[in-house]
């Protein structure tokens, strides 16, 4: 993989991302994610499937007074992770741990979390072509970690009662339903991310509770876009100002 680094913005030229031009770059998912988790004054944060960092970057410019996490099993986004927390001034707001979710018991304490948020890999190894660079396929499939393992590792961290949020393809959800509620995660609000009016649901963002009561809020589904080919609606627009 070429080792070119691009540097990219958000808010404005407030907010710096290195990413690599021919590795794994970001999408809008981790965006609509950082907009959506609850975050209380303080919290401590950790992202799990940390890619370039993005969302824990997200979180820590939009709530100056909480320390986010970033956890990164490759080493070349890792890198990338401490490039960003150090161009941003971010040092003391941030810590990158590179590691495997699945050992997420040898890198940070039990039940030291308020919130955890993933972007997982979403892709099944059978289901996808899988001739993408080895960065970008491990951070797309889950050939080095499953599902369950991401929500196995945010149980793990969370505080009694601390809160998760996931973003993953619709077609998904019973899944992360199921396995949320396994780990002791109960659902309680949920999100249809569309990209435009009239256009099936693609994406959904679940958030959960640590040990929480059975009710779950359907929230209003999200139009990334004014129409196919259009503009950012104004929710989603607002989400980068």
């Amino acid at each position: 993989m070429s080792s070119t680094i691009s540097n990219d913005y958000l808010f404005a030229g407030a907010l710096h991302c290195n990413q690599h031009k021919d590795g794994y770059r970001f999408s809008i998912d981790p965006v609509l994610l950082a907009h959506y988790c609850t975050v209380k004054k303080g919290s401590s944060i950790v992202d799990l499937g940390a890619g370039c960092g993005v969302v824990g970057l997200i979180l820590a410019h939009r709530y100056a007074d909480c320390h986010v996490t970033s956890v990164e099993l490759q080493e070349s986004l890792s890198s990338l992770i401490a490039m960003n927390i150090k161009m941003n001034d971010f040092s003391a707001r941030m810590a990158n741990v590179h590691g495997d979710v699945k050992q997420i018991r040898e890198m940070l304490p039990v039940e030291s979390a308020d919130v955890v948020v993933c972007n997982p890999p979403y892709g099944v190894v059978a289901d996808g072509t899988l001739s993408l660079g080895s960065e970008q396929l491990i951070a797309r499939h889950e050939t080095c970690g499953n599902l369950q393992d991401f929500i196995a590792a945010a149980s793990y961290l969370l505080k009694n009662r601390g809160r998760v949020a996931f973003i993953l393809p619709a077609s998904r959800l019973p899944e992360l339903i199921t396995l949320f509620i396994q780990h002791h995660l109960q659902p309680k609000r949920m999100q249809m991310i569309h990209s435009y009016t009239g256009g099936v649901g693609r994406l959904v963002l679940l958030e959960g509770i640590k040990n929480g009561g059975a009710e779950l809020l359907v929230d209003e589904p999200l139009y990334i876009y004014t129409r196919k080919n259009g503009d950012y609606t104004n929710p989603v627009a607002q989400m980068f100002v």
